[in-house]
């Protein structure tokens, strides 16, 4: 479902980008097509770029999911998190858009939260290509989760723990004002 009746392409000329009409578009910029190649300055260049056309088409998901992933590149979770969100609100049914939000919670290692969101996109997937993307993503996460590889959930109290410390702590120093 696209929500702008014009979707645009960034297209690298030269040292300069532009934004040329092309129509519905789900083609990822060069920069995400190798993102150890590209420089901090043009890194900046994309996001100002990204964020001047979230302003200009401020309905357009495509543009916010782009965003999001550049400022995951650049290593503003908060500001990907936002931008991704965003894009969700606005094209609820967006593969790409669900796909990198739960791919921020995979790189993030919240894995319970990424396999959710995870399974969302593999129902949104419109072709086998979004969905071979979408399962692989999957499988890796399960195999995370297997293997105990995720942040762990703080459930248990830290009271005794905490009791113990402390009655160590006051054992030790009886035992060292004895001497």
């Amino acid at each position: 479902m696209a929500t702008a009746a014009t979707t645009f392409e960034l297209i690298p000329a030269g040292p300069a980008m532009l934004q040329t009409p092309v129509g519905p578009v789900r083609v990822l910029p060069i920069p995400w097509r190798d993102p150890h190649t590209v420089e901090p300055e043009e890194l900046q260049q994309y996001i100002s770029m990204l964020e001047r056309a979230c302003v200009e088409h401020p309905q357009n998901a495509d543009f916010r999911t782009c965003l999001g992933m550049a400022h995951a590149m650049n290593y503003d979770v908060y500001r990907s998190m936002d931008a991704l969100e965003e894009a969700r609100r606005i094209e609820p049914d967006n593969f790409f858009a669900q796909l990198k939000f739960s791919e921020l919670h995979y790189r993030l290692r919240a894995l319970i939260r990424a396999e959710e969101e995870t399974l969302k996109a593999v129902n949104m997937a419109g072709n086998a290509w979004e969905l071979s993307l979408a399962r692989k993503q999957l499988a890796e996460i399960r195999r995370l989760r297997r293997e105990g590889t995720q942040k762990p959930a703080w459930t248990k109290p830290l009271s005794v723990p905490v009791v113990m410390l402390v009655l160590m702590t006051v054992i030790s120093g009886i035992l060292l004002a004895w001497k």
